[in-house]
């Protein structure tokens, strides 16, 4: 096995990491350490390989003013952080939709044999297995999960490099959808 790092280099970065809630307004993250950043995202591993999120970076100083009413454990954040990325999970995730097919095409999965056995197997998960197939919220609540998992690799990663962050989820959900959703920025129906 290769080993790219001790843990004498990556344990200091887990010391550093901090729920940073105030910013230096002044400091700004450079395009090339944040797309490093939504580059760690992307590549996040999730159930089924199913990537059942979308990462909106808000940048508009009016978008967010617009958050600000509804997002308590965010106001100073909106105000002084070079950035902001709102992870929404994606809704109705079942194994027959095409969303679950377009994540095994993309995977090199295009055999219709080997499509009909993977979602399948991906029926059996969701019906047999977790008992959500059947609901929409444990659906969603299955998804929310893996933007965990991206969120985590974001903040480590940063912290890797000497970059704050903070996870937040001081905020009115059904406010953010409808604001975010004014915005074009997303359909919430998703």
């Amino acid at each position: 096995m290769t080993t790219f790092f001790t843990r004498e280099q990556i344990l200091p970065a887990y010391q550093y990491r901090k729920s940073c809630r105030h910013y230096d307004p002044s400091r700004k993250i450079s395009a090339e350490d944040f797309n490093y950043i939504l580059e760690l995202a992307r590549l996040s591993p999730s159930s089924v390989g199913s990537e059942p999120w979308r990462f909106l970076v808000v940048q508009n100083p009016e978008l967010r003013q617009k958050l600000k009413p509804f997002s308590s454990g965010m106001v100073a954040a909106l105000d002084t952080a070079s950035h902001i990325v709102v992870i929404l999970a994606k809704k109705n995730v079942r194994y027959d939709s095409p969303f679950m097919l377009e994540g095994i095409q993309r995977r090199g999965i295009t055999d219709p044999e080997a499509v009909g056995k993977t979602l399948e197997i991906y029926r059996d998960l969701q019906d047999k297995c977790m008992h959500i197939l059947n609901d929409e919220r444990a659906l969603f609540d299955w998804c929310s999960k893996q933007t965990y998992i991206a969120l985590a690799n974001m903040m480590t990663g940063a912290a890797l490099i000497g970059i704050d962050s903070c996870p937040i989820e001081g905020f009115n959900y059904d406010e953010m959808n409808r604001v975010l959703a004014e915005t074009d920025a997303f359909d919430p129906a998703e």
